[in-house]
């Protein structure tokens, strides 16, 4: 399972994060013929694209612009998770998906968008360098209890894991809360 990274090595403290925590030594490389590291680093990514599909404030943009090319379709970036036209008059008579790497107008049966640009609402997918150190410490945490399930099976180890994959989470939230400028009024 490969997704999109800048450079692997930025990760390898988190492996070992992950591999410390089941009681494997700390590796220099991320050397994916060690079944273990390859877990460990597979997690971390699938983790990783999990908790950044839910939308953060750091990685969703609203009324994001996009601009058909010559042939009038909507190319869509390979980092894009999820993706919806901005909710406004202009959007009311379509609905969209991503279909063969373009917005695809399911309402109306076509690739084509001769309105010119359109605006969605967009939650992307981020290298892990780009990615909040909050962010960072749960999705790491989160993937150490998910390995030590798939490699250890010690219940109580998985326990430990757990809470402090909570613990990191409620970080992550206060992170949140206090990046997003929420009110009580939304």
């Amino acid at each position: 399972m490969a997704y999109p990274t800048t450079n692997a090595k930025e990760e390898l403290p988190a492996i070992n994060q992950i591999l410390a925590s089941v009681g494997q030594a700390p590796v220099t490389t991320l050397d994916q013929t060690n079944p273990d590291v390859a877990i460990a680093y597979d997690t971390l990514l699938q983790v990783s694209r999990e908790v950044q599909s839910e939308g953060w404030t750091f990685n969703r943009e609203d009324h994001y612009e996009m601009t058909p090319n010559t042939d009038n379709e909507i190319l869509i970036p390979n980092n894009v998770l999820q993706l919806d036209l901005t909710r406004n008059g202009y959007s009311h008579n379509k609905d969209v998906i991503r279909r063969s790497g373009k917005l695809y107008d399911k309402h109306n049966h076509t690739y084509k968008w001769n309105d010119g640009a359109v605006e969605c609402d967009v939650v992307w997918f981020f290298d892990w360098v780009d990615l909040p150190g909050p962010f960072q410490d749960y999705i790491t945490a989160r993937a150490a209890a998910i390995v030590s399930s798939r490699i250890v099976g010690d219940g109580n180890q998985y326990q430990m894991l757990q809470q402090q994959e909570a613990f990191q989470r409620s970080v992550m939230l206060e992170y949140e809360c206090n990046q997003g400028d929420h009110t009580f009024f939304g």
